[in-house]
């Protein structure tokens, strides 16, 4: 059976998740549970109606640094954006929930976890990514940074290239600052087709144990 949370700040080892990859259901949003829950390799994820689920799949999307593809089309395509970091966060995940995607209904970013990782992005754990063309914004992404890895959520393009250079551009300053890798959580042709690869749970949760607590450059997210 499923773990149903209660008050107590605790989760399941993600061993016990279903097959589905379902972790635990329930407990709430607070700031403490949501980090707790990333750094114990587990995200919420869940539709309108649902409790809240918590999730660590397997297999497990990854992308070690120096595996990311940067295509010479892509690169090309990078001087017409400008990218920048933890300027519009709100705006990214408002635009990430809105973006339709094939075969889903509704979205899974509810108002109330926008609310939820807004908290976060103030306690400096959760950053986003923009990218503007001719001062609009029209690509980025978000994610929560917990030690030397960055769990990456989503991202949403109103033009093509943008979440790409966006992505490109942040690979590009996490290795710079000293990261180790992204959690990508959940296998999808677009990233896969960036370098990231299929992990096994159990390989992906150690190299997580290995880094969660590692310190990074301090000049980390500022200034961009």
């Amino acid at each position: 059976m499923i773990t149903k949370l209660d008050y107590q700040l605790v989760f399941p080892h993600p061993d016990e998740a279903n097959e589905d990859g379902i972790v635990a259901y329930g407990g709430d949003l607070s700031p403490s549970r949501l980090y707790l829950a990333y750094r114990e390799g587990i995200f919420p994820w869940y539709s309108v109606g649902d409790p809240i689920l918590w999730w660590s799949p397997d297999p497990r999307l990854i992308l070690h640094l120096d595996d990311f593809k940067l295509r010479p089309s892509l690169k090309k395509r990078m001087k017409h954006f400008e990218v920048r970091f933890d300027t519009a966060f709100t705006e990214v995940l408002q635009a990430c929930a809105s973006v339709h995607r094939p075969g889903q209904q509704g979205t899974w970013l509810q108002p109330e976890l926008i609310e939820a990782m807004s908290v976060l992005h103030s306690l400096g754990k959760a950053h986003s990514v923009e990218a503007y063309y001719k001062g609009e914004l029209v690509g980025g992404l978000y994610g929560v940074s917990v030690g030397a890895v960055f769990c990456g959520e989503s991202m949403f393009a109103k033009k093509s290239d943008a979440s790409k250079v966006a992505f490109a551009v942040l690979i590009g300053k996490l290795k710079e600052w000293g990261y180790a890798f992204v959690d990508a959580q959940v296998p999808t042709a677009h990233l896969k087709s960036l370098g990231a690869i299929e992990v096994y749970r159990d390989y992906f949760l150690k190299l997580l144990y290995e880094n969660r607590d590692k310190e990074v450059s301090p000049d980390a997210w500022k200034g961009y």
